[in-house]
C-alpha cells in the first residue's frame, strides 16, 4: 500500500528566523541588496518563499521610489513658484 506522504525539496523548505533575519539584513544594504533582491525574486533555484518576499519587496522599493519622485517634483514646483513670485 502506497501513502501519499508530502516530501519537502529545497525549493520548499521553510525558512528559519536566521535566515529570515539575513535575508532582511542583505535586503537593507544599499547596492548590494537591490541586485541580491533580483537574484532571489529571478533565479530559478531559489527557495520558493525567499522568491516571493523578494518580489514582494521589491513592488515596495518600486512603489516607495514613485511616491519619492512624486513628493519631490511636487515639493520642486511649489518651491519654484515661491522663488518666482
Amino acid at each position: 500500500m502506497e501513502t501519499n506522504t508530502p516530501t519537502t525539496t529545497a525549493q520548499q523548505t521553510p525558512l528559519n528566523f536566521k535566515q529570515w533575519a539575513l535575508y532582511i539584513f542583505l535586503a537593507g544594504l544599499p547596492l548590494i541588496g537591490i541586485i541580491l533582491l533580483f537574484v532571489w525574486a529571478f533565479g530559478n533555484d531559489a527557495n520558493i518563499q525567499r522568491r516571493e518576499w523578494a518580489k514582494g519587496m521589491l513592488l515596495i522599493a518600486l512603489i516607495g521610489l514613485i511616491l519619492a519622485i512624486l513628493f519631490f517634483v511636487i515639493f520642486g514646483i511649489g518651491m519654484f513658484a515661491l522663488v518666482n513670485n
